[in-house]
């Protein structure tokens, strides 16, 4: 059976539709394109801190970003790049997780504790990739990118971890 769609919660995302509209009033953006004009793929973390494109001094249009929690290369990651290295115009993917992240302070079973106590949901069937060792998870996540065997040839890939309190990036010998 077809789900109903309910409407759209306008009250909730007010604030984001006004600030829409002034965007939309001076918008600059329509003469982009969808290929990286940077040739340029940044994978992130989803944490509100990071502006992906200005920290490696970039803006619109000049590089793709791929954000999750912690910025691990997953499946979903692999998949995304091979399709950006084919198909639009990423030669080279850059690796940033960054300091003081959720993902590098806690292990994997207290994060499900932590989601079970506070709001009753059982959230083992997911793995949420903590990890103890951020360098070394860095190192593991930019060797499975490049060991990819999808994935275009001679794309490069670089790892650095951003500091969020600095605002410095630095690059990991992967």
């Amino acid at each position: 059976m077809p789900m109903t769609p309910s409407h759209f919660p306008s009250a909730e995302f007010a604030d984001l539709l006004s600030a829409n509209a002034g965007f939309a009033a001076s918008f600059q953006g329509s003469n982009l394109t969808g290929s990286a004009a940077k040739g340029l793929a940044i994978v992130t973390c989803m944490d509100s801190r990071i502006s992906p494109l200005a920290v490696v001094g970039m803006q619109s249009g000049d590089a793709k970003i791929l954000r999750n929690a912690g910025a691990r290369v997953t499946e979903d990651v692999l998949r995304t790049l091979v399709l950006a290295t084919y198909l639009l115009g990423v030669n080279r993917i850059l690796v940033m997780p960054h300091t003081d992240c959720r993902m590098a302070q806690s292990e994997e079973s207290d994060i499900h504790e932590t989601i079970s106590e506070q709001f009753g949901v059982d959230t083992r069937s997911l793995e949420f990739r903590t990890v103890s060792d951020q360098r070394s998870a860095l190192i593991t996540d930019v060797t499975r990118i490049r060991s990819y065997p999808l994935l275009r040839k001679g794309v490069v890939v670089g790892g650095a971890i951003y500091n969020v309190s600095s605002g410095v990036l630095e690059p990991l010998d992967c």
